[in-house]
């Protein structure tokens, strides 16, 4: 207590905002299919081929994610929806303090920064198994700041990272990015560089490099072994994926939620260009190639956040020191200032849990899911399941699988089990409702449709003989086809 300082104590205010911010209510459909796996696993053992579609019944699929599946199942059952939105807010706060560990300047410098990059990076929060590589992206970041700025030897902590992150989501791509571009940064700042400023020496760099290759090593220490190192060059190679799902679109400027991403960026330029300091070559390649890599697919927005924020940081440093812009931190406080900073941090604290307890109430909870989720939906239909096959929203299909276990779907988000083959060739053209949706449930003999209600196949269907409405509201809409109809 005696060394709650107010420089202490705006951090730890800082942290509790973000966390309190980070708290979300699961909505998105993804999670839920993350879930069904995660139980699968537990239950029936690892998967290998496809158990919950008709489609792509039997299909071999790598289930990069499941050990996060397992995790997010177990989360689920101990604590629910609130669970699962406290760890998502704790890998989130936890990715942030690394990222404040590497950046420069005073705590109010470091605070503000981080506000800036938390508020970029939270369009990606949610309770998905991309969070461990949030957090894990951060938890590199400082492993490599350690060994350059700090000159510490802890480079063999990156095949064990790399060996746990291989086995929960294959975002372990992004890792191997950061790794490739620390490498050519430093070996360009050798090269470039005569004094060598700011830059790991050739020894440093050969380290790394072996580390590296361990580390690519160290990814197939998992169940599916080297096919693992394949996933992420088949996720980006959908094309379905950049031109039908939102988080792969490049980000809609027009919508505020994606304004820090500007802010951030155009602030980075603002300070490398009026500080003194060089941009070091690392630096400038991992902030160019994310900030490439998020306007590309919003999903990697938040990791030039990760990058970005450390780098804002020194620059507005060396600008501020320059000019004389710096508050002093007090080191040692009066008794009477120690608790007026702990009055603080206490209300804050309060005011945070608070917040997340209110967010995170079960009735909250329920009015927020039934809004976004057709959870009404299928409360309508799960005591008389319609019989043959299922069509279903692309949208929907991860909430089907956990909320309908007992049916097969017709699609899910698993995109690379689907492939763009039957995404574009079967998927879209039904689910627009345009000339090909009748060859489409043909093929597959569908004989009820769980989709949105204002979607184009709704329309189709509201005027097509024998397919009548068995349940709709404002989100869902449930058609089934009558027994004596045509094939």
């Amino acid at each position: 207590m005696r060394q709650l300082t107010i420089e202490r104590t705006a951090v730890l205010i800082l942290f509790a905002l973000l966390f309190a911010m980070a708290a979300r209510i699961p909505v998105d459909t993804d999670v839920w299919w993350h879930i069904r796996s995660g139980e699968y696993t537990l239950t029936q053992g690892m998967i290998h081929a496809d158990p919950f579609s008709y489609t792509r019944a039997g299909e071999a699929w790598i289930n990069h994610s499941w050990g996060s599946q397992v995790v997010l199942y177990a989360i689920w059952q101990a604590a629910g929806s609130f669970g699962l939105a406290v760890f998502t807010a704790a890998l989130a706060t936890g990715g942030m303090v690394f990222v404040y560990r590497v950046s420069s300047g005073n705590a109010y410098l470091r605070a503000f920064a981080l506000v800036l990059g938390a508020a970029t990076a939270a369009v990606f929060w949610s309770p998905r198994p991309q969070m461990f590589s949030f957090f894990f992206t951060a938890l590199l970041l400082y492993i490599l700041h350690i060994h350059k700025r700090e000159k510490r030897d802890v480079l063999w902590g990156i095949p064990v990272l790399m060996a746990v992150w291989g086995n929960l989501h294959a975002g372990f791509a992004i890792g191997f990015i950061i790794l490739l571009g620390s490498l050519v940064g430093e070996a360009l700042g050798n090269l470039l560089n005569p004094k060598r400023e700011q830059a790991v020496s050739w020894a440093g760099v050969r380290k790394l490099a072996l580390v590296t290759a361990v580390s690519v090593g160290a990814i197939v220490v998992n169940p599916y072994g080297l096919h693992m190192l394949t996933v992420p060059f088949q996720t980006v190679g959908i094309g379905a994926l950049q031109n039908f799902i939102q988080e792969w679109n490049t980000p809609n400027f027009h919508e505020r939620q994606n304004w820090p991403f500007i802010f951030l960026l155009l602030g980075l330029l603002g300070a490398v260009g009026a500080s003194r300091r060089r941009l070091d070559w690392t630096d400038f390649l991992l902030t160019a190639g994310t900030a490439f890599m998020g306007l590309l697919a919003g999903r990697n927005v938040a990791t030039f956040a990760l990058v970005a924020t450390p780098v804002l940081t020194h620059h507005l440093d060396d600008l501020l020191t320059a000019r004389g812009w710096v508050i002093r931190p007090v080191r040692r406080v009066t008794p009477r200032m120690m608790r007026l900073n702990a009055l603080l941090v206490g209300l804050v604290l309060l005011g945070a849990a608070a917040k997340v307890l209110l967010v995170l109430d079960a009735k909250t909870v329920d009015e927020a899911q039934r809004q976004f989720l057709p959870v009404t939906a299928v409360e309508q239909v799960k005591t008389a399941l319609p019989e043959g096959a299922l069509f279903n929203s692309y949208n929907w299909g991860g909430y089907l699988l956990w909320a309908l276990p007992q049916v097969k779907v017709f699609v899910d988000g698993r995109t690379d089990l689907y492939g763009d083959a039957f995404l574009t060739g079967d998927y879209i053209p039904a689910a627009s409702g345009g000339a090909g949706w009748r060859a489409v449930f043909e093929r597959y003999d569908v004989r009820w449709a769980f989709i949105e209600v204002n979607s184009g196949l709704a329309q189709a269907l509201r005027t097509e003989p024998g397919w009548r409405v068995r349940y709709e509201d404002d989100l869902a809409a449930i058609f089934v086809r009558e027994a004596n109809a045509n094939g």
